[in-house]
């Protein structure tokens, strides 16, 4: 396990909140049936699956720290951009309608949200080693079983996502939101493409390379998501504390109308 040592020790002092649990619980719920819903649903459906699922991540993150909520603002704003550019634009994948669907934004917040709070949680925390090495283990067989010329659709974007992903996992700044974003993409991911609310395109077109529906390492996508979620709140909470500064230091500061009128 020396390849996994900078994940946490299995300690048994991790606390277990029941809010991390139901957060979890509660978006895969949701995510099983509104993709299946989806799949068969009007544009007024879809629709109005977007402003539940806006008024379900509202509620969740009232019980959350700022920064957590700015984290889930940031995601929510650039992977709504990416959505946009690698489905309409890029054609990466297509949704059912050609569009990006209403809850797509608040999904993306509540699937980060989601991978948060399984990273904290008790179970994740005591068990970190061992989930990492079944999430690369079994992630890697995907990989390999998609270039392996047995599929009749080939993934070899699937497999350079896989190295992708296990540089996040290794090399990145927070390995446990990585790993938990394993679990809640390749759910979402599976559901959606098997309910068929959206498909990856055979080949993409970049590089034109083979690509699986979904790709195998699909997570990666979602943690390049999570990482600049992660690194751009701080930035984003310390200018936004510098403006609220320097208003209350103007307030503070701003002479009176006696005082300018004795001054003349």
């Amino acid at each position: 396990m020396n390849a996994f040592r900078h994940f946490p020790e299995s300690n048994g002092n991790y606390t277990h909140r029941k809010r991390d649990y139901f957060i979890a619980g509660f978006t895969f719920f949701c995510v099983g049936v509104s993709l299946v819903i989806d799949a068969h649903a009007s544009l007024a459906v879809q629709n109005a699956l977007g402003v539940i699922a806006w008024i379900f991540l509202i509620a969740l993150l009232m019980g959350e720290n700022r920064e957590i909520r700015v984290q889930v603002m940031i995601a929510v704003a650039f992977a709504t951009a990416g959505e946009h550019f690698a489905s309409i634009y890029m054609g990466g994948y297509t949704y059912r309608l050609e569009n990006v669907p209403l809850y797509v934004p608040p999904g993306h917040g509540m699937v980060y949200l989601t991978a948060v709070a399984l990273a904290r949680s008790g179970f994740f925390l005591e068990h970190a080693k061992k989930i990492a090495a079944f999430v690369v283990i079994v992630c890697g067989l995907w990989s390999a079983w998609g270039v392996s010329g047995i599929p009749e659709q080939g993934d070899q974007v699937g497999a350079l996502l896989y190295v992708v992903f296990l540089i996040y996992l290794f090399k990145g700044r927070s390995p446990m939101v990585y790993l938990a974003a394993f679990f809640i993409t390749t759910w979402l991911e599976l559901i959606g493409t098997a309910a068929g609310t959206w498909r990856w395109a055979t080949i993409e077109p970049v590089f034109d390379l083979s690509q699986g529906n979904p790709p195998s390492g699909v997570a990666a996508w979602y943690c390049l998501v999570d990482a600049v979620a992660i690194g751009g709140a701080p930035i984003l909470l310390k200018g936004t504390s510098k403006i609220s500064n320097g208003f209350k230091w103007l307030r503070s500061n701003k002479p009176s109308l006696k005082a300018i009128l004795s001054r003349k």
